[in-house]
């Protein structure tokens, strides 16, 4: 969503910039084609070094090779040798110096933009997004209602804030603002309000369906990105019939849509027909990544599956995929809840990863549940050895549960001691998480 909405921001720079460029000159293009930082670094010191007069392109592709590197360092040193040449009153190199401190830091993002002398919309949606990105949509909210003026990309880039930081309603009621003042949205505003109308319950599944009817009136092609994000969002409201017709309407798909369909058939129960989806997704050559195989282990883990489950655990190395601490934990609780308490116990003692709340949670849990307390003192031991009750006061709950149903009362009067510190209790997490 991030590297979208940046692309979206700087199109109406683009479209400017490419109206007056008839062509640039050799170094400017050895530096847009620099395969690296230290390459495109190297060349604009030979220019240096060999008195060749500097353009503004050959620093635009300067400043456009350094915003993604995170070296501050790098960029400051640049800005110094751009305001020696005097090119910080030109407005597209300014423009360009400020989306590349919104990066990497947004203090002296600030500076720049108070300084410059000219301001475009650009520049103001430059900082919108650079205030989304550091959480504070407050102050991205000022800059957008303080704005000369607005275009498509500001109202985009202000809706997506919230949206960003899960400020759902106040993104919706900006979308709607932005249509009554007789703008219709874009695929990047349409995106971000889908994504966010996921997260509303029955408000988001109308406003979703609202847009969606918006994108059919219009004749949007049903691409992936649009198509996914509407798969996505139908089956978090709890419409997996909508989600399902939208998916098949795809003229292409992605791991990502298919990732979509397979967690929200799980969500919604209907866990053998997500690994359907997935032995049918792995048919078509869509490899899967690691939510992919996250939702497939949650299925496992409602359906009871156990042989299935230890295939696709295995299997996510032999796609070379990272094994994340949720596959350990959809593992730990299958088995847990299987009785296999000595294999569940043996995953936690080989994770790579330190084991988390869920992780804990889940062992201790079919410990409970299969009265394997030989099983528990184990797990107590190392959870009292790495943790501190006013950060698992959930976990620390249950260990007096476990000691008191074996009758160790001066164990469980110990541990509630401990929890009467302050203790708060953990919220419950989802194994399968939003990344789309």
């Amino acid at each position: 969503m991030v590297v979208h909405l940046c692309c979206h921001l700087l199109k109406p720079a683009n479209r400017q910039f490419i109206l007056f460029v008839k062509g640039y000159n050799s170094w400017a293009l050895r530096i847009r084609n620099a395969p690296s930082l230290r390459k495109a670094l190297t060349i604009y010191s030979q220019m240096h070094r060999q008195s060749v007069p500097y353009d503004s392109f050959s620093i635009l592709f300067m400043l456009k090779a350094c915003a993604p590197s995170r070296n501050l360092s790098i960029l400051e040193h640049l800005h110094a040798h751009i305001a020696k040449l005097g090119f910080t009153s030109h407005l597209y190199v300014a423009t360009s110096l400020l989306y590349a401190y919104v990066l990497n830091s947004l203090q002296l993002a600030c500076l720049l933009f108070d300084e410059m002398p000219h301001r475009n919309t650009v520049s103001w949606n430059t900082m919108i997004f650079g205030y989304s990105k550091s959480g504070n949509v407050d102050r991205a909210r000022q800059l957008f209602d303080l704005m000369p003026s607005r275009d498509l990309a500001s109202w985009s880039a202000m809706i997506a804030a919230y949206i960003n930081n899960r400020n759902y309603k106040c993104g919706l009621v900006l979308f709607q603002d932005m249509i009554a003042s007789g703008l219709n949205p874009d695929q990047m505003a349409a995106g971000s309000i889908l994504n966010g109308c996921a997260h509303m319950g029955s408000l988001g599944f109308l406003a979703g369906k609202s847009v969606h009817g918006f994108v059919v009136k219009n004749r949007w092609e049903l691409n992936l990105e649009l198509g996914t994000v509407l798969v996505y969002m139908y089956a978090k409201c709890g419409s997996l019939k909508n989600a399902c017709q939208v998916f098949h309407l795809m003229p292409e798909k992605n791991v990502r849509s298919w990732t979509a369909l397979i967690c929200g058939s799980v969500q919604h129960g209907y866990s053998k027909e997500a690994l359907v989806l997935f032995e049918m997704m792995r048919n078509e050559g869509v490899e899967p990544n690691e939510l992919t195989f996250t939702g497939i282990l949650s299925a496992c883990v409602h359906a009871g599956l156990v042989q299935e489950g230890r295939k696709y655990f295995n299997m996510i190395e032999e796609f070379n995929l990272e094994i994340r601490i949720q596959h350990y934990g959809c593992m730990v609780d299958l088995l847990g809840k299987s009785g296999l308490l000595e294999e569940a116990y043996g995953i936690i003692k080989n994770m790579r990863l330190e084991p988390n709340v869920i992780v804990w949670s889940s062992i201790l849990s079919a410990c409970k549940q299969h009265n394997r307390f030989d099983i528990a003192e184990r797990v107590i031991e190392q959870i009292l050895e790495r943790t501190e009750p006013e950060n698992y006061g959930g976990i620390y709950s249950l260990i007096s549960d476990l000691y008191v149903l074996e009758e160790k009362w001066d164990d469980a009067e110990k541990i509630r001691k401990l929890m009467n510190q302050n203790v708060r209790k953990v919220r419950a997490y989802s194994l399968i998480r939003s990344e789309l």
